[in-house]
């Protein structure tokens, strides 16, 4: 059994350091990794950045992470990836990467993702320019999951995780008002974890949300985002399965 444990939303900045570290230091007991599902500051500033990585740096499990719109937010993510990078944070974008574990060699890979909306309901590639851009940027990001996911299929992983910001599913949006859905995620994020396979979906950012969904495809997906989980991370146990479709169970704990 793999013990994959998750947050995300979780807003730091300068007042908030040391809030989640007394939780995170006892990750060792309960789980084999930590996945941070994006909008860890609050304004994308290097020096929020740097309030993250002292809250995870050192730990006793691997950390693996996506940044989140709001680390967008000061246009300057590459200074906030390098400055969790130093902290040993695995920062994803378009990738994957491997963490070996008790329970066998578990493959994460990462996008923040975009909006775009869900079958039936969604944006499309027609039109101005910048609606074109739109739908395009979550193509490629959706496009860099997959390949990601089956680059990871592979390298004998016992399972494969996606990572991300944004949603793939409107059932994790359950509680959001209708008319911002579009901007919660995209169904082309779920097309690509569906089409390339996985264990288990987690994703944030939707802070008034639902935790569980699932692709039409089967793969259980759950939203981690702060305010909906209400603690410092959920526990999720993944089995094993080397087809990297296996079951996931949704009992978390702190």
């Amino acid at each position: 059994m793999i013990r994959v444990a998750a947050v995300g939303d979780i807003h730091m900045g300068p007042d908030s350091q040391g809030v989640l570290r007394p939780a995170f230091e006892t990750l060792g007991d309960c789980a084999d990794l930590l996945l941070l599902a994006g909008d860890l500051t609050r304004h994308g500033t290097p020096d929020e950045a740097r309030v993250v990585a002292r809250e995870v740096a050192g730990l006793p499990v691997p950390v693996v992470a996506v940044l989140g719109n709001h680390d967008h937010h000061d246009e300057r993510p590459d200074e906030v990836t390098a400055v969790l990078r130093e902290a040993g944070v695995q920062v994803l974008e378009g990738e994957g990467t491997v963490v070996e574990t008790g329970g066998g060699r578990v493959g994460v890979a990462g996008t923040k993702g975009f909006g775009g909306g869900f079958a039936g309901r969604s944006g499309g590639e027609f039109g101005e320019p910048l609606m074109k851009e739109f739908i395009r940027y979550t193509r490629r990001c959706a496009d860099g999951l997959r390949t990601a996911l089956e680059e990871l299929a592979g390298q004998e992983c016992a399972e494969r995780v996606a990572l991300t910001h944004f949603a793939p599913v409107p059932d994790t949006l359950a509680g959001e008002p209708l008319e911002i859905y579009p901007f919660l995620g995209s169904y082309l994020l779920a097309e690509a974890i569906d089409a390339a396979g996985a264990g288990l979906a987690v994703h944030g950012h939707a802070h008034a949300g639902t935790e569980h969904g699932m692709t039409s495809g089967g793969v259980p997906v759950r939203n981690v985002a702060q305010p909906v989980i209400r603690k410092a991370f959920n526990i999720y146990h993944l089995h094993g399965d080397r087809s990297g479709s296996g079951g996931t169970s949704a009992v978390g704990r702190r």
